[in-house]
Order: structure tokens, then C-alpha cells, then sequence
């Protein structure tokens, strides 16, 4: 498998953990990208594994030395993904899955673009917007969760609005309707970009 670097974006309860883990399970050569944070461990979170956790200046410095394929500001705490182990997996034959928000995969589609035509992150870039089959389908699966509350369920609802928009600046598109389908046309996208289909 050429090494792929996958950027996976979708409204909440669109169902792209799901297809993400699918793939995870099918393919070891692909490995989940570790993002780095200023927040807090939580938990059993393990620096390097969960995480690597920075200290606000590191932060900084990562995104002053363009070190971040792309970086946010999420309630109060700073999110990026790193370059350096992107790359390391790349050298080990190892294609890269990020799940990230609109705006982080715009930061990486650009990032990707300065690069020369050769480097193997443009060669391997391959971008999917996982979509529910309409807004109606969408409202009864965060439903069906029982995790939020109505005004929750209408943030999520307002902002899939918003990024459900921007589904065109993805390559590809998937419509989860139904997953085992969604799955299938997800692995045919990832063989295909690989050079496997």
C-alpha cells in the first residue's frame, strides 16, 4: 500500500468513528494520527499515545517553527496535529488516518499544497467528507445517542448546517445511509488512492 495520508471529516453523528475504527481494524498499515494539546491528561491518557501534552509555550513554538499540519483553539484549549510523526510513519511504509473538523482539513489541504509535487504527504493526500443521508436522519441518530441535551442536539444540528456546506472542498464524499455500504465505498476510496484497486 502506497502510504496514504487520510483526512476524515463529518457532522457529529454522521457515523465517522465508526467507518474511521472499521478501517483502523481492516488495515494495521494504517495508523490513527496523535494529536498534541495543552490541555490536561485526563484519566488513564498516556503522553504520546492519547496525546502529547505541551505546555502553552511548546504550542507556540510548534506553530512558530511550522511544525503543526494544523492547529485550533477548542473551549479554551489548544489542539494540533504534528508533522514530525506524520512523517515517521510515512518512512515506515505506514499510511496516516486524521480525524479532524473543517477547518483543521482546509489547514492540512493548504499545508499539503506548499509542498513540491514530489514529497510524499501531496502524492499520498486524500480527503473525505462522511455525510448522513439528510438533516432528518441526522436529528434521530443524536437522538437515539441519549448523551445530549435539545439545545446540545441543536448546536450539533446548526453546525453540521455549516459544515455539511463545505462537503465540495472534499475530493470525496460518502453518504452514511448504511454503514456495512459506506464502509465499502470508503476501503474502495483508500485501495484505490493506494494504487491496491
Amino acid at each position: 500500500m502506497k502510504p496514504l495520508l487520510i483526512v476524515m471529516s463529518a457532522p457529529s453523528g454522521a457515523g465517522k468513528s465508526t467507518l474511521c475504527d472499521l478501517l483502523l481494524q481492516e488495515f494495521p498499515e494504517i495508523s490513527y494520527s496523535v494529536s498534541c494539546t495543552t490541555r490536561a491528561p485526563r484519566g488513564e491518557e498516556e503522553d504520546g499515545q492519547d496525546y502529547f501534552f505541551l505546555s502553552p509555550a511548546e504550542f507556540d513554538r510548534y506553530v512558530a517553527e511550522g511544525r503543526l499540519l494544523e492547529h485550533a483553539t477548542v473551549h479554551g484549549n489548544r489542539y494540533g496535529t504534528p508533522a514530525a510523526p506524520v512523517r515517521e510513519a510515512f518512512a515506515e511504509g505506514q499510511s496516516v488516518l486524521m480525524d479532524i473538523d473543517v477547518a483543521g482539513a482546509e489547514q492540512v489541504r493548504r499545508y499539503v499544497a506548499t509542498l513540491p509535487e514530489d514529497d510524499p504527504l501531496r502524492q499520498g493526500f486524500v480527503d473525505i467528507f462522511i455525510e448522513p443521508p439528510d438533516m432528518e436522519e441526522l436529528r434521530r441518530r443524536l437522538e437515539g445517542r441519549g448523551e445530549d441535551s435539545p439545545e446540545t442536539i441543536a448546536l450539533r444540528l446548526g453546525n453540521a448546517q455549516g459544515e455539511m456546506s463545505r462537503a465540495g472542498e472534499y475530493r470525496y464524499r460518502v453518504v452514511n445511509d448504511d454503514l456495512q455500504m459506506a464502509y465499502r465505498r470508503l476501503r474502495d476510496i483508500v485501495l484505490n488512492a493506494s494504487g491496491l484497486l
